[in-house]
């Protein structure tokens, strides 16, 4: 059994193969990635394995972007610390979503379900069958962030958010009530986990709730000026080529 491994994490990618060699000692690690470009590269270029052992965050991106990138038809298992992604990870030809840390028996028996599912003629049918059985909604937003405060980590509701910036490479998430959490996200992420119907993105820095727009002001060729609350500290700036989606957006 050949298996590909997608872990950012080197002592967690260590752990992940002295596990699978405990629970399945015919397995061969083909080969272990850190990117989802290196995956897309990857299974681009190689005989598909016969089995995907992945973690949700890498290092450029979220593994299940590999899926929307590139035909996998291995089975898939999911080893992460995220629990919010197992409805999308159900399309991705999943097994099983197992959260980290991963243990010994919860690994044997996703390989024994696995092996279970397989015939010699058809595994990709029995696992198409059994994708289709799953409750599909249409899709999945995040609804809370899990934020630190002090000692403490607290759940903030994603109506609690005014706006997102990325600075220096740093997400902070700003609340209605001007408080501030660092946020283990980048925008591009957030982008595709918010419900789009209530959070825009402004430009490269900028993320912002309905909520949090008081007013526009027009600017300097075609762009615009939402003023946000709370007020961030820096001017915010929408382009001339986002300003009829952003203004079709506040109309809803």
């Amino acid at each position: 059994m050949t298996v590909l491994l997608l872990e950012d994490e080197y002592p967690a990618a260590e752990r992940l193969q002295r596990l699978l060699l405990q629970a399945a000692p015919e397995a061969r690690v083909a080969a272990v990635l850190d990117t989802v470009a290196g995956a897309v590269a990857w299974l681009g270029a190689h005989p598909a394995p016969d089995l995907i052992i992945c973690d949700i965050h890498l290092a450029d991106g979220l593994s299940l972007d590999v899926f929307d990138q590139v035909i996998v038809r291995s089975p898939v298992i999911f080893a992460t610390a995220y629990d919010a992604y197992a409805l999308r990870a159900f399309k991705a030809n999943s097994v099983d979503y197992l959260l980290k840390p991963l243990k010994l028996t919860e690994l044997q028996a996703a390989l024994t379900k696995l092996r279970n599912w397989q015939t010699p003629t058809a595994p990709a049918r029995q696992l198409e069958t059994l994708r289709d059985s799953l409750p599909r909604p249409a899709q999945s937003y995040k609804t809370r962030f899990l934020v630190r405060s002090g000692e403490q980590l607290l759940p903030l509701p994603a109506s609690a958010v005014a706006w997102f910036q990325s600075r220096h490479e740093v997400t902070t998430l700003v609340a209605t009530d001007g408080r501030r959490y660092v946020v283990d996200y980048t925008l591009e992420q957030l982008e595709k986990l918010l419900e789009p119907q209530h959070f825009f993105r402004l430009n490269r820095q900028f993320i912002t709730h309905l909520q949090a727009v008081q007013r526009l002001h027009p600017h300097f060729h075609g762009k615009l000026k939402p003023d946000l609350h709370p007020a961030p500290a820096e001017e915010v700036l929408v382009s001339k080529e986002k300003a009829a989606a952003f203004k079709s957006w506040l109309e809803g």
